[in-house]
Parts: C-alpha cells; sequence; structure tokens
C-alpha cells in the first residue's frame, strides 16, 4: 500500500469519525427541538370565532406539568354534547391546528374536543421527547378533563408522532375508552433509520449500518445531555398486556413510517388492536384518499366501545 493510499485512507476515516460524532450530536439536538409552528393571535381568534357561530363552548386551557412545563390547549364543546370527549393528538413539527378538521367534524358528531400542543410544539413548552414524557403530559390533561368536564369516555385520535405519543400513555392511562392511531412508528431507533435512509431513497438498511454510529451518538448525546433514554420511545412495548381498544390506520403508500410499523405493533397485542390498511394513501392520509371510511370507522370504534349513558 503505498503512502499515497494510506493518506487518503485516513483522511477518510477521519472525517467519517468526526462526521459521526458532530453529525450525531446534530441529530439528537434537531431531534429534540423540531421546527416549530407558532399559532398566531389571529388563528385563535379564529377558531374562537367559529365556535361562538357553532354554539359550542371554547375554552383556551393551560396546565403546568409536574416538571413545571407549561402546556396549551383549546377545549371546544358542542351545543349538544352526547357526553364523549375525543383528546386530539397531531404531528411532529405541526400544532392543534393541524388536528383542528377532526375537531370540527368530531363536534358536528356531538363529541367534544381537546385539542392539545405537545411539548415542544406550538404553544407548549418545553423539548419533544416522543413519548417519553408526553405520555405523562396526556395522563394529566385526561385528569383536567374528568376535574373539569366530568366525560361519560375518554377517546384519543392520534396521528404519526401524537399517534405513538398516544400509545404509550397507555400504560399509565387507564381512562381511555379507546384510541385511534394513525401511522404510528413501533420504536424511534426503527424510525430514525427510516428517516435517515429517506433522504437517499435506500430505506432503513443505510441507517442500520453506515449511519448506525451516528444515530449511537445521537441516542447517547440525548441520555447524557437532556436524560432521555430514547430506546425507551417504543410504543410496540407499551400496548403490551394491555385489554384497551386500539384501532392503528396507515396508509400502505406511507413512505414516511412505513406500514410495516402498525404490523409490528399489532403482533405485541393482536387481541386488542385493529389494523386497518387504506390502498393509495400517503402519511397520515387515510381521511383524505378514503373519506366516507374513514369517518365510518372511526366514529363505529368510538360509539362500539362508549359507555352507556348514565341518564
Amino acid at each position: 500500500m503505498t503512502t499515497s493510499v494510506r493518506r487518503t485512507l485516513l483522511t477518510l476515516a477521519s472525517l467519517y469519525l468526526l462526521g459521526t460524532i458532530f453529525g450525531g450530536i446534530f441529530l439528537g439536538w434537531i431531534a429534540l427541538h423540531p421546527p416549530r409552528r407558532p399559532i398566531a393571535p389571529s388563528e385563535v381568534a379564529n377558531v374562537e370565532a367559529a365556535a361562538k357561530a357553532a354554539f359550542q363552548q371554547f375554552t383556551d386551557v393551560s396546565i403546568t406539568t409536574p416538571d413545571g412545563t407549561s402546556l396549551s390547549a383549546w377545549f371546544i364543546i358542542p351545543p349538544h354534547p352526547n357526553g364523549d370527549t375525543v383528546i386530539l393528538l397531531h404531528g411532529v413539527s405541526d400544532n392543534r391546528l393541524g388536528m383542528y378538521g377532526y375537531g370540527k367534524w368530531l363536534l358536528e358528531n356531538n363529541y367534544a374536543v381537546l385539542l392539545l400542543d405537545a411539548r415542544g410544539h406550538g404553544r407548549s413548552g418545553g423539548v419533544a421527547s416522543y413519548g417519553l414524557k408526553e405520555s405523562d403530559d396526556i395522563h394529566n390533561w385526561v385528569s383536567w378533563l374528568e376535574e373539569n368536564d366530568h366525560p361519560r369516555c375518554v377517546f384519543g385520535l392520534g396521528e404519526s408522532l401524537g399517534a405513538a405519543q398516544l400509545l404509550q400513555s397507555i400504560p399509565s392511562e387507564p381512562r381511555f375508552c379507546a384510541v385511534v392511531a394513525e401511522s404510528p412508528f413501533a420504536t424511534f431507533r426503527e424510525i430514525a433509520y427510516a428517516r435517515l435512509g429517506r433522504e437517499f431513497h435506500t430505506g432503513p438498511w443505510l441507517g442500520r449500518t453506515f449511519f448506525r454510529p451516528t444515530l449511537d451518538v445521537a441516542f447517547l448525546y440525548v441520555r447524557l445531555h437532556d436524560r432521555l433514554n430514547m430506546e425507551n420511545a417504543s410504543p410496540d412495548r407499551a400496548v403490551e398486556g394491555t385489554t384497551k381498544p386500539i384501532l392503528l390506520i396507515h396508509g400502505l403508500n406511507d413512505t414516511n413510517i412505513p406500514p410495516f410499523h402498525s404490523d409490528e405493533i399489532q403482533t405485541h397485542n393482536p387481541s386488542d388492536i385493529v389494523v386497518w390498511k387504506v390502498p393509495g394513501a400517503v402519511h397520515t392520509g387515510a381521511h383524505q384518499t378514503a373519506p366516507e371510511e374513514f369517518e365510518r370507522r372511526v366514529l363505529a370504534w368510538f360509539q362500539t366501545h362508549s359507555k352507556p349513558s348514565q341518564k
């Protein structure tokens, strides 16, 4: 081996090592601080005005978690409530407005809705933790509902990141009557592999091989700097042993979070999880692709698992 070849190999190895370390630190930081989509005062005013026009009761709510994080939400009650409330959870880098369309549809069907900003998103504080802390946040929101509204049933509807957070809340939140999760990831590590591979159109194998050391550095950085073990961000393990009815929805054309993630989650609890795969639907695109069937299935899921009226 010539001197020039050795120098080239040494240079490439050094660049790979430096890229692994600094790239891993950057990936760890950006994962916990995704781009934030703010909510403008005019948007709040528009939602409040729309609620007033529809004779709905609108409340701008905030709570503070035990770790001191301020969380924000809208709670809206229809003029003829059926007694049930649905908690709506949005995807990464979005806010509660991303679920407002579902909120309006549920209100028209007499469900009260609680539209949340997840921590690190919208007007909520903190950093995103992909379900590690959000699962407790959801538990705190259910407690707020129990104290302030006394719903007959509390349901959950989450999309993408919100779906994963919802599933991870189930072990510590027994008060859900049933949940619907569209396009959830099975584990944070597996979705990290997929996201890196997607940038190069290779699928997750590139993340599992060439970029795996970079991801390992990212996981270590987050664990040391933020005291978050991202290996525990695993909806598939969270559903083990639960008897809570879970409907998973996944588009067969989802390249963001491929549909095998829902399959993996279902294998951990096949008796209590139903998966509906939607031909032609992209990431969180089931309603756009099959709106009537989406609405029929979700409403039937809630109605089937609601409690008898106490009146």
